[in-house]
C-alpha cells in the first residue's frame, strides 16, 4: 500500500456548512461523501475503485485510489490499473502483477478548480436538504397555527417569515378583507397548505379558514385545548361574523361562559384578531 501523505483539513474549509439548521452530523458527513464522491467521479470517470473516508472529529478526509496492477506496457486505463513498475515505485515495492495497489490521494493537489466544484457540489446538495427539511417539517404542521412577520407585500399577496426565515405566503384571497399589514408587523395565520414542487417549498397560510377560528378559541380558551369544551361547528364570513357551537363533557363547565371569559376577555381577543368579526 502507497505511504500515508500529509492530509488537508478539509472539513474546516467548508466550516461554514458545520453548523446548518435541520442537517444533523451524521448527515452532513454523508453529504460530504457524497458529494466528494460526485467531483471525483467527474474527474477519474468513476468513483467505484475509490474509498472516501471522512474524520468528522479530527476533521480530515482520506481518499484512496484502488488500482489494478498490471504488466509494464498493459496499462488501459490509468484510472483503474497501474503498472507494475511504477506500482512498486510508489511506495510499493512488493507489488505483483494481478494484485491491488492503493495509493492515497491528495484532494488539494488538484487545484483551485476541484475544490471550487466541490464547494458547489456541496452548496447545491446543502440547499436541496434544506429545502426537504423546511418541506417536511410544515407538512406535519399543516392546520396549526404560525405567526409570522410581515417582510413584503403586493397587490395579490403578503409575505411573512417565521422566527427561523421560512417564507409564507398569504394570498389576498385568504386573507380577512379589512386587512392591512405594514411592513414588520405581526401577523397569525393557519398554515392551510404546504407543497413541494421541483423541490420548491410553497407555504401557503389563511386567516379565513374555520380552523384558524378553531386554532384561536384553543389558544384563548384552555378548556377547549385541554378538551373540557368541544367546538362542534363553525360557519363563518370572514370579517363580518361567525357561528360556533360548542359543549362541554363536564356539567360543571358553562362551554358558552368559557368561551367569552370573564367581561368577554378572552372572545375580544379573538374578535380583534378577526378584525371585529362578530362572534355568535
Amino acid at each position: 500500500m502507497a505511504k500515508k501523505e500529509e492530509t488537508p483539513n478539509m472539513v474546516e474549509q467548508f466550516a461554514e456548512f458545520k453548523e446548518l439548521k435541520n442537517i444533523d452530523k451524521t448527515t452532513m458527513i454523508s453529504v460530504l461523501e457524497e458529494s466528494f464522491r460526485n467531483v471525483l467521479a467527474k474527474m477519474f470517470g468513476t468513483d467505484e475503485n475509490l474509498d472516501v473516508i471522512l474524520n468528522p472529529d479530527k476533521g480530515d478526509v482520506q481518499i484512496f485510489q484502488n488500482l489494478q496492477v498490471v504488466p509494464d506496457g498493459e496499462v488501459e486505463n490509468p484510472n483503474l490499473q497501474i503498472s507494475l513498475t511504477d506500482a512498486r515505485a510508489d511506495d510499493d515495492p512488493e507489488a505483483e502483477v494481478g494484485e491491488e495497489h492503493t495509493r492515497e490521494i491528495i484532494f488539494e493537489k488538484f487545484g483551485r478548480r476541484a475544490i471550487l466544484n466541490l464547494r458547489q457540489t456541496l452548496q447545491s446538495r446543502i440547499l436541496d436538504l434544506q429545502k426537504e427539511a423546511v418541506f417536511t417539517k410544515f407538512k406535519e404542521l399543516e392546520g396549526q397555527l404560525v405567526t409570522g412577520e410581515v417582510y413584503q407585500t403586493w397587490s395579490r399577496e403578503t409575505l411573512l417569515l417565521d422566527d427561523e426565515k421560512n417564507e409564507l405566503l398569504l394570498p389576498k384571497s385568504e386573507a380577512i378583507p379589512g386587512d392591512f399589514f405594514r411592513k414588520g408587523e405581526t401577523v397569525r395565520a393557519v398554515i392551510s397548505n404546504v407543497d413541494n414542487k421541483n423541490n420548491n417549498p410553497k407555504i401557503t397560510v389563511s386567516r379565513t379558514s374555520n380552523l384558524f377560528l378553531i386554532r384561536l378559541f384553543e389558544l384563548e380558551v384552555p378548556e377547549i385545548h385541554d378538551g373540557l369544551i368541544n367546538i362542534r361547528a363553525v360557519a363563518r364570513i370572514p370579517g363580518e361574523r361567525a357561528k360556533i357551537a360548542v359543549e362541554s363533557y363536564d356539567d360543571r363547565i358553562d362551554p358558552v361562559g368559557a368561551c367569552v371569559g370573564v367581561k368577554g376577555s378572552r372572545i375580544h381577543g379573538i374578535v380583534r384578531e378577526l378584525r371585529n368579526e362578530n362572534i355568535d
